[in-house]
């Protein structure tokens, strides 16, 4: 509902039509999509007490569930690259990041980020299972369901640490990039008012980075010998139920602009005579 009441504010809001916005709308819009693969069918297995899943829905969960957090990591890459444009850039910004350039960068994020991990996932699928088919998770992700194959999974288990490489690792050095070029031109910045002003556009993005990047990177990175399936379950319940929540509430709590935005969508749902 909150990344619904996001879309909504950009959506209506004239003042909300930019490219900093336009990435946020596509990351609220891929977050929504990766709630709903993930979270309907955990709550149905939880009040069943053990609801099975076929192969294709597993398999298509897995795709879905992997293809929006890789856009998701991707998208975040592309919001650190436009905050130093804005920052670093100011007076070419709106032709560095011009509509033509945000929907390629929007296209390049949706098409990598299923393309990769629609190579892990038919890889995956194409090993045999010789069961027990009792995937010890609240999904099929892809570690899990790599424990069940009764053959050698090496090749599969190679390209899915190299696709976390590629978003996660990848991804952040890019946003990490960023951020160096950002802090360098906020020092210059003569007043105080000026550099908190500077970083405070920022603020909300760095949250969202380190709160996903954390839980992705700690149960997609980590080495074989340090896996616990226990403490994976522990962390995927925040990254796939706690970061979705929470980053649209990042994101409308430290800016203003998304506050308002908000509170004149609200008021015309709820008292249209008001608005």
């Amino acid at each position: 509902m909150a990344n619904l009441l996001i879309l909504m504010a950009i959506r209506l809001d004239c003042a909300l039509h930019t490219p900093m916005y336009f990435f946020l709308f596509t990351l609220s819009l891929s977050e929504t999509c990766y709630t709903f693969v993930v979270i309907p069918n955990m709550l149905a297995t939880l009040l069943s007490g053990g609801k099975p899943i076929c192969l294709v829905g597993c398999a298509l969960q897995m795709f879905f569930f992997l293809s929006f957090a890789s856009t998701n990591c991707s998208l975040l890459a592309v919001m650190g690259y436009d905050r130093y444009v804005a920052i670093c850039h100011p007076l070419h910004y709106s032709e560095l990041m011009n509509l033509r350039i945000c929907l390629w960068f929007a296209a390049s994020c949706l098409f990598f980020g299923f393309l990769i991990p629609g190579i892990e996932v038919y890889l995956i699928f194409n090993l045999p299972y010789c069961g027990p088919n009792r995937i010890d998770h609240f999904f099929c992700d892809s570690g899990p369901v790599l424990q069940l194959a009764c053959t050698d999974s090496k090749v599969p288990k190679i390209v899915v640490f190299a696709g976390g490489l590629l978003f996660i690792i990848g991804a952040l050095l890019l946003i990490l990039l960023s951020y160096v070029f950002i802090l360098s031109a906020i020092l210059k910045i003569s007043s105080a008012q000026g550099r908190h002003k500077a970083f405070s556009t920022c603020a909300a993005h760095i949250t969202v980075v380190i709160v996903h990047y954390g839980c992705a990177g700690i149960v997609y990175l980590r080495p074989k010998s340090a896996h616990s399936l226990e403490q994976d379950k522990l962390i995927a319940v925040s990254y796939t139920v706690f970061t979705p929540l929470l980053n649209p509430m990042m994101y409308s709590l430290r800016n203003k602009e998304v506050r308002l935005a908000l509170r004149k969508t609200m008021t015309s749902i709820f008292c249209p005579q008001r608005a």
